[in-house]
């Protein structure tokens, strides 16, 4: 059977085709600003083809990556029938998913009641879906949250300590999110260091633009950085991650910035970009740093620091570790931000290995055969996953 794997952003659409016969990668692609000057670049067979193609909706985004699917010059299918089901990546569940779920008019309506919780993601999943279902009505949908690997969070290390009547009228309590990155390396370390994941303690970090950290003890999630939307934990490219509540209420204060304004600033303003003020590519600050810029020194300093203790946090989280994992964007690609977190973790008897620690984007052990701890690069497959899920559900 062929999966088609959805993954709506804000103004972008992603997708794989996986057959799963044998897991192999058919074709991948990303359509990028969707609604201004849209583009989609298209992977098959080896070649990559950049279309320039605006589009104004998700709608016609999906309806003319499947035209991709279906052309002739560069084939991935010769049908829409080839297609046995979707599945579609959600980033926010709330208590309602503690695993992946068939999609019906009921999951869709969860969905969007946990919009407000991630109101950049939820409501362009449901434009996903409701795209799917126009081009392939009746075809089955699966849909697999980023929060489900995470309801195994003990309670009292995500209830807030806030008047509990807000958990009970408003469900305000962490969920965390990347639970599909998180539950992929950390099996996948297992594998690697030929451990049982039933009997292991590892720390999955989850570094790209959005960025969580996740205690994976024994298989599952005891702990994670991420909170009750993606904006918690540590700070990220243009997020703020944790802050002391006082400095959001001071700011909208002393600037009458409304509640509304203010979100913006921590999600889109903050983190290192906000700090460095150069760029929200960690390519670019360290660049500006390698030149001297103070404030961009200072923001990968800060970066590196909140990220190591988070680490340590959870090793106390799992009594415990077996091994650390780098994975995403500049997980698996920054090795100047890897050195740095494990020079701060030093005093766990972690050492890493310049050379082994060059490595971008492929699998490899980058700690010393000294280091007490082993740390990994393990390219995250969430995608994979979200297939093998759907799979899983529409073959019951």
């Amino acid at each position: 059977m062929k999966v088609l794997v959805i993954n709506c952003g804000s103004s972008s659409l992603k997708y794989q085709l996986i057959d799963m016969e044998n897991e192999n990668l058919i074709a991948k692609g990303t359509y990028e600003r969707i609604g201004e000057s849209s583009f989609l670049t298209h992977k098959i067979g080896g070649e990559k083809y950049v279309l320039q193609h605006p589009v104004k909706t998700h709608k016609e985004a999906l309806d003319f990556s499947i035209e991709q699917l279906l052309n002739k010059e560069y084939p991935a299918i010769a049908d829409l029938s080839e297609i046995g089901a979707v599945g579609h990546r959600i980033v926010h569940g709330g208590e309602y998913f503690s695993d992946s779920a068939v999609i019906d008019e009921e999951v869709i309506r969860k969905i969007d009641d946990c919009a407000s919780l991630a109101p950049v993601h939820n409501p362009a999943a449901i434009i996903g879906i409701r795209a799917c279902q126009e081009l392939m009505p009746g075809k089955p949908m699966v849909a697999v949250f980023d929060t489900a690997f995470h309801q195994s969070i003990p309670e009292e290390r995500y209830i807030y300590p806030i008047p509990y009547k807000y958990y009970e009228k408003y469900k305000i309590r962490k969920y965390g999110a990347h639970g599909t990155s998180h539950y992929y390396v950390s099996r996948r370390m297992a594998e690697l260091l030929n451990k049982p994941i039933e009997n292991s303690k590892f720390i999955v970090c989850h570094l790209g633009q959005g960025a969580s950290i996740c205690a994976v003890l024994n298989g599952k999630s005891v702990d994670t950085s991420m909170g009750l939307t993606p904006l918690g934990g540590i700070p990220m490219c243009a997020r703020s991650g944790d802050l002391d509540p006082s400095v959001v209420t001071y700011i909208m204060d002393k600037e009458n910035i409304a509640p509304k304004d203010m979100e913006t600033m921590l999600n889109k303003e903050s983190g290192v970009y906000g700090i460095s003020g150069v760029s929200v590519d960690f390519r670019d600050i360290e660049a500006a740093a390698a030149k001297g810029d103070k404030r961009a020194e200072l923001s990968l300093k800060h970066y590196k620091y909140i990220v190591a203790q988070f680490i340590a946090k959870y090793v106390v989280a799992m009594q415990g570790i077996d091994g650390i994992a780098f994975t995403a964007g500049v997980g698996e690609n920054q090795c100047g931000i890897r050195k740095g977190i494990c020079e701060n973790l030093k005093f766990m008897g972690i050492e890493i290995d310049d050379e082994r620690n060059s490595v971008k984007g492929e699998e490899t052990q980058i700690s010393s055969n000294n280091s007490k701890i082993p740390v990994w690069v393990v390219p995250t497959n969430e995608e994979l996953v979200i297939a093998r899920d759907t799979l899983r559900l529409i073959s019951k």
